[in-house]
């Protein structure tokens, strides 16, 4: 029988009695998350924190309280930030892959090492002996169920029947011989102890915990006993799988001589983690609580070289070489279907979210495309008021100019000028070089006012300034023609009394001869 789950073909065979002889199992492949999914993993062992120093205030504890704030400081948790890498980026740090859970405190008991080695020791026997040979009624039906306590076990679930005289055995997802078992990738925390951040996973609707925001708030420092002197402040608020919220608070301190520090977040949670504190805060709708600190290197050591409970060193090994960035992922593992479900709601949330992100700046893009063509209509329109501007103030210094040098004889870099400025003239009334192209291009206006007329949408305008230069080109032509036309007038005159004169001496000199 051959199981496939995330990349990793375990095949386990069902034939013999014995448990571990055809059992073989390959790394995975699947689960990569290459960009870094996010998780808060519990089960990798026990984590002992030493004690910070005393923070310099107390909180106002309840009657039954033992204990302040500042004692007792042991962190539980690893929390791993969000899919993005840091709190903040939608809406606050995410609770990740493998939602709240965290590295329990080691309890220090006389002989707990022996005892818990001792147990283990006990309960690998007691599955062995239900996997291989168990003597329940010790005849061939004992083959069938060790067939059957293969089975359990290799699902993750049931219980296997060994002994009529012992206990059965439990089969969990977390035993070595589950075969629904993968590893994945979960960014590394980069968040310090002193920025005090504190994640409180809420069974509320997101938009419920919005509305709620101040009285949450408020409710919490009345928890954390009301202590003028500290306050409550919001970090992020964003939505997790099954309708609930996350919430990440710190607390503020501030002292009588106005300076403020934040509340280190090993002191916040131990306090948080006293009972009757915890089922106050439970009242509140807070189902658990996570100290977003990161990993010190001695824990990210200890994490990377122990294997957690299930699941084969050969696994781990070949997961810790296969790691995309191990400066900024860790393996986690995923055991059962559950894990795998929650990993899976909580990569869709994120997709939503950053889905969310896109869109706004879609708008935020299109919003900017939108002004810009605006302003480049505008700047536009400024350079042609500009220009008639430089025209009226053009023609205000030439009017000025007239007016200054009224009186006064021409002088030689006038004279220069206005040889300059006939030259251009002539140029301009070249007809075989300006006049002719003036000429052309208002044939192609008569043309284009024509077609114009049949079709309206591909009408051409002419600028008011270039009217304006053509409207006084034409007059000057037309003066010219003018002053042509009455210069021929005269000289036309001139000529016929020249030829009435010749006429009337003509005529005196034959009447004299007859």
């Amino acid at each position: 029988m051959a199981f496939n789950f995330g990349g990793a073909a375990n095949s386990a065979s069902l034939s013999g009695t014995g448990f571990g002889a055809a059992t073989t199992t390959s790394a995975p492949t699947g689960f990569g998350f290459g960009s870094g999914g996010t998780g808060a993993f519990g089960g990798f062992g026990s984590t002992t924190t030493s004690a910070a120093g005393g923070t310099g205030f107390s909180f106002s504890t309840p009657s039954n309280a033992g204990a302040s704030l500042f004692g007792n400081t042991q962190s539980k948790g690893f929390g791993f930030s969000s899919a993005l890498g840091s709190s903040g980026g939608l809406g606050g740090a995410g609770l990740g892959f493998g939602g709240f859970g965290g590295i329990q405190p080691a309890q220090n008991q006389p002989g707990g090492l022996f005892n818990q080695q001792a147990s283990q020791s006990s309960q690998l026997f007691n599955t062995a002996s239900a996997l291989s040979a168990p003597s329940v009624l010790s005849d061939e039906r004992d083959s069938i169920l060790a067939r059957w306590n293969q089975l359990q076990a290799f699902w993750g679930v049931g219980k296997g029947y060994f002994s009529s005289s012992t206990p059965p055995v439990e089969f969990s997802p977390e035993n070595p011989f589950c075969r629904f078992k993968a590893v994945g990738y979960s960014c590394v925390p980069d968040v310090k102890d002193e920025d005090g951040l504190v994640a409180l996973a809420l069974n509320k609707k997101e938009a419920d915990v919005r509305c709620q925001q101040q009285q949450l708030v408020e409710s919490m420092h009345k928890v954390l006993g009301g202590n003028p002197t500290l306050t409550v402040n919001v970090e992020g608020v964003r939505a997790l799988p099954d309708d609930q919220t996350e919430m990440i608070i710190y607390l503020v301190e501030r002292s009588p001589n106005g300076m403020s520090k934040r509340v280190p977040a090993s002191t916040l949670y131990s306090y948080m983690e006293q009972m009757n504190v915890k089922s106050v805060l439970q009242q509140l709708g807070v189902i658990m609580a996570v100290s977003r600190t990161a990993l010190t290197p001695a824990q990210l050591k200890q994490l990377l070289q122990n294997p957690p409970a299930g699941v084969d060193p050969i696994i781990w090994e070949q997961a810790k070489v296969d790691n995309p960035d191990p400066e900024k992922l860790i393996p986690v593992p995923m055991v059962g279907f559950k894990e795998l479900l929650r990993r899976l709601k909580i990569q869709d949330q994120m997709t939503k979210q950053h889905q969310t992100r896109v869109d706004i700046i879609s708008n935020d893009i299109s919003e900017l495309q939108r002004n810009q063509a605006t302003t480049a209509a505008k700047i536009t329109q400024y350079k042609r008021k500009l220009m008639d501007l430089s025209h009226r103030v053009l023609q205000v210094l030439i009017k000025q100019e007239v007016q200054r040098k009224s009186g006064y004889a021409i002088q030689l870099d006038e004279e220069h000028l206005r040889v300059q400025l006939e030259t251009i003239q002539s140029e301009l009334n070249a007809p075989t070089q300006f006049k002719g192209r003036l000429n052309e291009l208002m044939s192609q206006i008569r043309m284009q006012n024509h077609f114009g007329a049949v079709r309206s949408e591909e009408r051409y305008r002419v600028d008011a300034d270039l009217l304006r230069e053509i409207r006084q080109h034409l007059k000057h032509q037309q003066e010219g023609l003018s002053h042509l036309i009455s210069v021929i007038k005269d000289d036309l005159d001139d000529i016929k009394t020249i030829e009435d004169e010749l006429h009337d001496s003509v005529h005196g000199r034959s009447s004299k001869l007859s």
